[in-house]
């Protein structure tokens, strides 16, 4: 049995962590961002285009879509699927973000990279989501990072041979950077990132679900391809998470 592992899901003493942390040592805290590199896109505002409102309606709907239409994404589309996971509402200096999901000591360790194949007015490739650009407004902006060759089986590659995933219009890819969970909870915080990624991924399939779209989340990927893929060292920053987004077939 694996119970190490079952271990690892259990709630340490946080009075002992919380007072061998890098925040109560007096340590400055991590910036919540990288530093931005490429070409900067506001894409189109997102304010009425959702399809399903009804709370009730979205938990009824939603399910794990693996068909795709192939039909483009619109900007407003992509950008209201990257706000309802990682908008920032406001902020408390370089020590906490609040944002469109809940996070332990709202710190947020997630970066949000995009593998655009179909969106309308965007060139295929790959972008990241810059959301301290836009604190507290739903304009929402992008870096782009480059091009994606040979898209088709590069993102197959990524994902474990999950041919389908290729097809959609886009596919977000979430990165930990552990640090900036640590610097609060020292090696309490990996347990606690964990669980802020199932806030974040359920935030994005509801909202495909919105949108009139489907999404799919995967555990399953190639480690060393994505982080090679999305310029991460593997171990202050790496691949946790992939969710393809797009209509249905």
């Amino acid at each position: 049995m694996h119970t190490d592992n079952r271990k690892f899901m259990q709630c340490p003493s946080f009075k002992n962590i919380m007072f061998e942390s890098d925040q109560t040592k007096g340590v400055e805290p991590p910036p919540f961002s990288k530093p931005i590199t490429g070409e900067v896109t506001t894409l189109t505002q997102f304010d009425d285009i959702l399809a399903t409102p009804d709370y009730m309606k979205l938990l009824e709907t939603r399910r794990s879509l693996r068909d795709y239409s192939g039909k483009p994404m619109t900007q407003s589309e992509l950008a209201f699927m990257l706000w309802s996971a990682q908008g920032v509402k406001s902020y408390r200096g370089q020590v906490a973000t609040f944002r469109t999901v809940p996070s332990g000591g709202a710190r947020h360790p997630f970066e949000t990279y995009i593998a655009v194949q179909y969106v309308e007015g965007l060139a295929p490739g790959l972008y990241r989501y810059l959301p301290l650009e836009n604190v507290g407004g739903k304009a929402v902006t992008i870096e782009r990072l480059g091009n994606i060759d040979d898209y088709s089986n590069k993102i197959t590659a990524m994902l474990a041979g999950q041919a389908w995933a290729a097809k959609a219009p886009v596919i977000l890819f979430y990165s930990c950077i552990p640090y900036r969970a640590e610097w609060r909870y020292d090696s309490a915080a990996h347990r606690v990132v964990l669980i802020d990624l199932g806030h974040l991924g359920q935030n994005v399939m509801l909202s495909a679900v919105a949108l009139g779209l489907g999404s799919c989340c995967m555990a399953a990927y190639d480690q060393r391809l994505c982080d090679e893929a999305l310029g991460l060292d593997g171990l202050n920053e790496y691949t946790v998470y992939a969710v393809s987004v797009g209509g249905e077939a």
